[in-house]
């Protein structure tokens, strides 16, 4: 038996044992999710399924052991996928110190701010936030003009960020902070570390038309930043910026993935089945067999650009590929969604309503990069169209 092979037989029989029941159940609301933090209000089975995948490092799988992650390589990390989904496992964590923060601070950042920072991550003790746009610095994302002074010993800063997603319920915020107003547009800009829960630091929710608030407003006025939190070289922000920004564009693509519960199982639920067991709708079966076969091409693709970013080939453009497609399958997702449930689709008020998440999917072609700033990415970038 080869090793890949023993290791499968290890977490088909671990995952078997220590994966609570709840925890093989589709996601559905907010409240399914687990994203950590100091003030994470967590169920029995969630706890639970979060303390013994931590404690293996099985958050963050391919993260270096002595940082809090599993040390796996990509063939194993990939059977621990596997395995995962067999059982349909829900993700015991997420983050976006895992999808976000951690990969750039494991390519720049210091051993000692991986140490600081990277092990609470894994063990879901710390939630982050991320500060990047602000009201006048959007898609123009190098404009920032969030102030960030040198005072001796620490750093003062003072601005305003806008959409902030979950920054109400934040721990810790990583920013972009103009350090250098003498300098060019892409220079000056350094990425910064800043507590949250200091006095200097407010949050005002944003209420989306689905009715809830996942974004937020964020004011600094004299917050202090710590100079040894600083990512990367000073005034050379914007370099790790961009690396941070690819995996926020995977991480908004891999929606299109979808760990909702599938259309095809709501439908059925509504319209019933006909006398061959089909969905009792041929229109709708064909339009959600069509997003199925999509949605496997998907993250097949998925997997092909993480081999290929793992092998040392970087992921670069192909993140707007990912996030401009799986943006358009999650919101085509929601509409059959909204399709299933007919009249009842009109609900309003609950967690799990379609009609707020389908309303909510108007927003991921906006959030990370509008769709028409990726494809234009796309364009230039990965199909080397001509610019006029």
């Amino acid at each position: 038996m080869s090793d890949l092979e023993s290791f499968r037989e290890e977490t088909r029989a671990w995952l078997e044992a220590n994966c609570p029941v709840e925890m093989r159940q589709p996601m559905r609301g907010e409240h399914d999710i687990v994203w950590g933090g100091r003030n994470c209000q967590l169920s029995e089975p969630q706890k639970l399924w979060l303390d013994r995948m931590a404690g293996k490092g099985w958050t963050v799988p391919e993260w270096p052991v002595e940082y809090g992650g599993g040390g796996l390589d990509k063939a194993h990390a990939k059977v621990l996928r596997e395995e995962m989904k067999r059982i349909k496992a829900r993700a015991p964590l997420q983050s976006f110190g895992i999808w976000m923060l951690g990969p750039a601070l494991l390519k720049y950042g210091t051993h000692e701010q991986k140490l600081e920072h990277l092990p609470p991550i894994t063990r879901g003790e710390i939630r982050w936030a991320q500060g990047y746009s602000e009201p006048n610095a959007g898609s123009d994302l190098a404009a920032v003009m969030t102030k960030c002074e040198d005072k001796g010993d620490h750093y003062l800063i003072n601005g305003q960020k806008i959409w902030t997603s979950y920054a109400d319920q934040a721990d810790w915020i990583f920013a972009l902070v103009r350090t250098d107003f003498a300098a060019k547009k892409h220079e000056g800009i350094s990425f910064i570390l800043v507590d949250m829960g200091q006095p200097g630091v407010t949050t005002k929710p944003i209420k989306l038309i689905s009715g809830k608030s996942p974004f937020c407003e964020t004011f600094f006025d004299d917050a202090r930043a710590e100079k040894h939190n600083v990512v990367g070289d000073l005034n050379k922000g914007w370099t790790v910026a961009k690396y941070l920004l690819t995996h926020e564009r995977e991480m908004i693509g891999g929606m299109g993935s979808g760990a909702m519960r599938p259309a095809g199982d709501v439908a059925v639920q509504m319209i019933g089945k006909d006398e061959q067991g089909r969905l009792d709708d041929p229109v709708l079966r064909t339009d959600i067999t069509r997003l199925e076969i999509d949605g496997l091409a998907f993250m097949s693709t998925m997997e092909r650009v993480a081999d290929e970013a793992k092998a040392g080939q970087g992921v670069g453009a192909n993140s707007s590929v990912l996030k401009y497609y799986g943006t358009e399958l999650n919101k085509r997702r929601l509409e059959l969604m909204m399709d299933s449930v007919g009249q009842d689709g009109l609900e309003w008020g609950a967690d799990d309503d379609a009609a707020a998440h389908w309303l909510r999917t108007k927003g991921n072609s906006i959030e990370g990069g509008t769709s028409e700033v990726q494809l234009n990415i796309i364009s230039k970038r990965i199909l080397e169209l001509p610019t006029s």
